[in-house]
């Protein structure tokens, strides 16, 4: 079978490259994946009836990508900054591509947080062309047939979204479509996956907001959220009708409400290769930040106590990855769960308190803490002074929540508090990193969930870790396809931690997070460390791996890792046999 229904990527007898479409002329101009633009060689416009259809200048790709740059550069406003970029993506797709690898650092919070935040709210207003896949309650029996008419033919990695928890702005029904569009713009360019081996998919079950069930100009189902069995039923048939159409194809999901995050991947992990990146992603990457924080102090994870403001699907995968990471470091399982204390909207998680079954594994007993409080509620500051806290992670969604008082009270613990505001988009960080430093006289190490800027303080420059899940999730979803996993097991998300700690102190040891533009490098070897952990669980499925040492396994990794460039065209021959 061809890779696309539109054209197949062969090797002559030297082994190179070429696209063959089964497309000619006008058409091949509006298929993103095809189109070369003014980058058409002449003999290309001659053999694929382009001849008067496009300007008569020939551009190389740099040629383009400098010229659409100047371009972008005159835009203003994010939003119309990632119109722009997705109006690109939806023409040229390879030139986008190679436009987004060359300005990673600048453009990566336009085409994913903060500003995709403000895209998905405006979906249906800058909605232009169709991509990706929307399931609905319209058309969800006939599953099947609407996953056919997707032209990829090879997909491998699927980020799928109900939409019901968007980033930290909730509900945002048919435009978490966007979520999933970026973040697969982010496996390619940051995690090596071809964009034909990639598919964003929308689970419109409905919005729970009025005002888009009401508004006439909403593109999604104008009704109430489905929920219980009618919910699971609807995934059910989504990943049933995935598993026959792609059968190699890994799927992330992504932005799902707590409940069902975690109800989600449990019920499919073993069924088709999954992960949420909510709950593993996150708390992979935070993990990460702080084995870099506690190497640059000079202690280890195991001596920190660690409070975590927020008890969403992102601060349960933050902790449970920290209980992995102290258990890692010697603890036992119960020591762990002594050093981590988990807050909600109410306050320290407690036993004698009603949770909701995913909090209650991170609860503790009020008669065994080794600190005392006056009211049977125990809120944030409390909890940093009585736990003696070094570390303090935001994932609770409230602008300013870590005030000064609260960062103060964790340096009275501690020289050099560790302090991770990571709540996005932001306008909802709990803290900005300036006022963190001030507070601490620049002893802080601080990283956020967003960019910001670097702090000048005192004379010193302090750069702002970015704690950013795209450190994890293009490595481990590449790393999962080139292993064939048929499961992604907690130990190969915990070993993207490890491999993205690793790979900072190695070559960014003065720093908490690679900087951005170091993405693909970070993922190669996020990548190639899971790929090793898969072939130690045993679901690693593709031949010849486990042969492989360390080396040749980045190699390995390396030489699949897709990059932009313009393949040139051979048009298929008139018997129908191979060029």
């Amino acid at each position: 079978m061809p890779l696309t229904a539109h054209y197949d990527v062969r090797r002559d007898a030297a082994g190179h490259r070429y696209l063959e479409p089964f497309v000619r002329g006008f058409d091949l101009t509006r298929i993103p994946l095809l189109n070369k633009g003014t980058a058409f060689t002449e003999e290309e416009r001659e053999a694929l009836g382009l001849d008067g259809l496009i300007a008569p200048q020939v551009d190389s790709l740099e040629t383009l990508v400098d010229r659409l740059y100047r371009d972008y550069v005159r835009v203003q406003e994010p939003l119309d900054k990632h119109v722009f970029l997705r109006d690109l993506q939806d023409r040229n797709e390879v030139l986008f591509y190679a436009l987004l690898a060359a300005h990673v650092e600048e453009m990566l919070p336009v085409v994913y947080t903060p500003t995709v935040g403000l895209a998905v709210q405006q979906f249906s207003r800058i909605y232009r062309v169709p991509r990706g896949l929307v399931l609905s309650t319209r058309d969800i029996d006939r599953a099947e047939g609407t996953l056919a008419n997707v032209p990829l033919n090879d997909v491998r990695i699927i980020v799928a979204t109900d939409s019901s928890a968007i980033l930290g702005i909730g509900d945002q029904g048919f435009g978490g479509l966007g979520i999933s569009i970026g973040k697969l713009s982010l496996y390619v360019v940051a995690g090596g996956v071809g964009p034909d081996k990639t598919l964003p998919v929308e689970l419109d079950v409905g919005t729970n907001r009025q005002d888009l069930i009401d508004d006439p100009d909403y593109l999604g189902v104008h009704h109430r959220r489905l929920t219980g069995d009618e919910y699971l039923a609807f995934v059910d048939r989504f990943v049933e009708a995935t598993r026959r159409r792609y059968p190699k194809a890994i799927i992330q999901w992504e932005d799902f409400s707590r409940d069902a995050a975690f109800t989600v991947l449990e019920r499919y992990r073993k069924v088709v290769p999954s992960f949420n990146d909510d709950i593993q992603g996150t708390g992979a990457v935070v993990l990460a930040g702080l084995l870099n924080a506690c190497r640059l102090k000079g202690e280890r994870l195991r001596d920190q106590r660690i409070v975590v403001h927020g008890a969403g699907a992102g601060g349960i995968g933050v902790t449970d990855a920290l209980r992995r990471g102290l258990m890692r470091d010697g603890l036992s399982d119960e020591e762990a769960r002594a050093r981590l204390f988990v807050l909600d909207q109410t306050g320290l998680l407690l036993r004698d308190r009603e949770l909701d079954g995913y909090k209650r594994p991170y609860a503790h007993d009020s008669a065994t803490l080794d600190f005392t409080y006056a009211d049977r509620a125990l809120g944030l500051l409390e909890t940093v002074q009585g736990a003696g806290a070094t570390i303090l992670v935001g994932l609770s969604g409230v602008a300013g929540a870590f005030g000064e008082d609260v960062v103060r009270a964790v340096q009275a613990n501690t020289r050099q508090p560790i302090v991770f505001p990571l709540s996005n988009p932001t306008a909802h960080c709990e803290a900005l990193p300036e006022d963190v430093l001030r507070w601490t006289n620049g002893e802080a190490l601080v990283a956020t969930g967003s960019p910001f800027h670097p702090v000048e303080l005192g004379g010193r420059t302090h750069p702002i870790g970015q704690g950013n899940n795209a450190f994890i999730f293009p490595g481990l979803g590449f790393g999962a396809i080139l292993a064939g996993a048929r499961e992604i097991t907690d130990e190969m998300v915990l070993e993207a931690a490890y491999a993205l700690a690793d790979y900072t102190g190695r070559e960014h040891p003065e720093r908490l997070y690679p900087p951005v533009a170091d993405l693909p490098g970070a993922s190669v070897e996020v990548a190639a460390r899971v790929i090793r952990q898969a072939l130690r669980d045993g679901v690693a499925q593709e031949p010849g791996l486990g042969e492989l040492d360390d080396p040749a396994l980045t190699e390995r990794v390396r030489a699949k890792f897709w990059r932009p460039k313009y393949l040139p065209f051979r048009a298929p021959r008139a018997d129908g046999a191979r060029s």
